[in-house]
């Protein structure tokens, strides 16, 4: 039925433009011009500069032929040049590929073949593991050596012209044009690949917009924020933050390591307000030394996934000066894409209580459409029990194209019109959702359904623990029971039947876990702890 809105009023380029994170960079530089935007060491840029450099990068990157499609790779830590290529890269319409800096040889090899790599940006400290890639490598891109004057390491030259040569060749008034289409590819990033090889997930501009709009929403950021890059940016380029910042005009403090000395610091020097981090993070945030750690001029808000945060490292960073925040995504949903959104009234709970709550994934972000937990078979939503295990399941615009040249596992994602992530949750009766499980993770232990998370949480409690992964480990009677792996706390000593006393006395008999090795855990190097491993460890422990 024809509506009187639908005529003689179209959409037009007064009243229509593509959704693109790109214009967040434009506005900051266009209102405040003189705003440090980026820290990194002795330099110091401001919005004026950032914007022109990132200009020149894509005007350099067009006039060698480089545009809509083309995917330029870049192998960076958390450094000025990796934030102009989040801008310049797809201000020329290609799209951005940022290189895990921890992966081997081969993998990267897959990675540029599969991408079709035009260009590759490399930082001098990765030029021995990008070297061994491209001999095994079919792709042979135009290669751009960086050379970050903070790090005076070794490393080789690779390609024929340096960064800082590329970007003077560009034109700093280039006319940047928005997107044809806010579905356009900005930027592709590679899974794990524990199972296979990796999969590209391809972000668009509208998605990557919204998702950057939304962390400023999320994190309550007022003007001119002050962001500390503890997070890697090639992981979900940085949960879309160096969109974000540009957003509320705030400052970028680089960082190409995370050091503990060196995080206080940078916080105290520069007032930092606001980062992200995986567990890890927070691990070595409170086990700095005292002549490490400095005074925090404010509290600092801090973002975390992967497992949520044991009650007693909730209570030491908030007695450090941190407020921590959970959130849950994938790379599949340009990272965070859920908040556990606190309740004033959860404050005049008790610690254990709101530990609790602290421990749920929560809610969905404000720029996502729907967030459920699911039965895989039936597509029917779990009943809000608390209890009721199901998929956890995302729904809307900040919900990844798909999977680069791979239909059969783009379509088995999106099967029944939802993202399948994969996670194993349930839904409680406010409706804030808690992972229980990745799927292959749940063990299955004489018919009983164990989850991996809650265990983990028990050993989290320990005194001595510093970190835990819990894994199944083939059992001829159960089929599978529990094998802890723990890292103690230096200086702490324990033993294996103190630690499965101190579980009884947490959980159910049956949950209980029958072996406890202790060691360093195998972590990605974004920081989560890698349970395959730990699985083919558990079959010979």
């Amino acid at each position: 039925m024809a509506s009187p809105y639908d005529t003689d009023l179209d959409r037009n380029p007064a009243n229509h433009q593509p959704l693109t994170p790109l214009i967040y960079l434009s506005r900051a530089a266009h209102v405040f011009p003189d705003h440090t935007a980026i820290v990194h060491g002795d330099l110091r840029r401001t919005y004026r500069d950032f914007y022109k450099r990132s200009r020149q990068l894509a005007s350099a990157l067009s006039k060698r032929g480089i545009g809509r499609g083309d995917t330029v790779s870049v192998m960076l830590a958390n450094t000025p040049a990796m934030l102009e290529c989040h801008y310049g890269v797809p201000m020329c319409k290609a799209v951005l590929n940022t290189l895990n800096t921890r992966l081997d040889a081969a993998i990267l090899a897959f990675t540029l073949d599969h991408a079709e790599t035009k260009v590759l940006i490399v930082d001098r400290e990765f030029s021995s593991v990008i070297k061994e890639a491209l001999a095994n490598a079919k792709a042979k891109p135009l290669i751009i050596d960086y050379n970050d004057p903070v790090y005076d390491g070794p490393g080789e030259r690779l390609g024929e012209i340096e960064y800082e040569t590329l970007v003077a060749e560009g034109d700093p008034n280039f006319e940047w044009t928005m997107p044809d289409d806010e579905w356009d590819a900005i930027s592709l990033n590679y899974t794990s690949g524990t199972t296979g090889d990796p999969k590209g997930v391809v972000y668009h501009h509208r998605g990557a917009h919204l998702l950057a709009l939304a962390n400023v929403v999320t994190g309550a950021m007022s003007r001119h924020p002050v962001y500390l890059w503890t997070l890697p940016m090639f992981h979900c380029n940085g949960w879309c933050f160096p969109w974000s910042i540009s957003v509320m005009a705030g400052t970028h403090v680089c960082l190409r390591q995370v050091r503990a000395g060196l995080m206080y610091q940078l916080m105290a020097d520069h007032g930092v307000t606001h980062l992200c981090g995986a567990p890890i993070v927070m691990s070595i945030l409170l086990n700095a030394s005292d002549t490490e750690k400095k005074p925090l001029p404010q509290r600092v808000e801090f973002f975390t996934a992967a497992a949520p945060p044991p009650e007693a490292v909730l209570a030491a960073m908030k007695a450090n000066g941190f407020n921590v925040t959970h959130l849950y995504g994938l790379t599949e949903t340009y990272g965070p894409a859920a908040v556990n959104e606190w309740h004033r009234g959860w404050d005049k709970l008790d610690a254990a209580e709101q530990a609790a709550r602290k421990a749920r994934q929560g809610v969905r972000y404000v720029t996502l459409e729907d967030l459920d937990v699911k039965d895989p078979g039936t597509m029917e939503s779990v009943p809000a029990d608390g209890e009721t295990m199901g998929e956890v399941m995302f729904r809307g615009n900040v919900v990844m194209k798909g999977y680069l040249k791979n239909k059969a596992s783009t379509d088995a994602a999106f099967a029944g019109g939802w993202f399948h992530s994969g996670d194993l949750g349930v839904k409680h009766p406010d409706g804030y959702i808690q992972l229980k499980d990745r799927s292959k993770d749940i063990i299955i232990s004489g018919g009983e359904n164990i989850s991996s998370i809650e265990v983990e949480d028990a050993l989290y409690k320990h005194p001595a623990v510093q970190a835990a992964a819990v894994v199944a480990k083939p059992d001829d009677k159960w089929g599978e029971t529990p094998c802890a792996f723990v890292e103690l706390k230096p200086n702490e000593s324990v033993s294996e039947e103190e630690i499965i006393v101190w579980c009884r006395d947490q959980l159910a008999r049956y949950k209980v876990p029958r072996h406890v090795v202790f060691g360093d855990l195998p972590k990605t190097s974004t920081g989560k702890i890698q349970k395959f491993v730990l699985r083919e460890r558990a079959k010979e422990a």
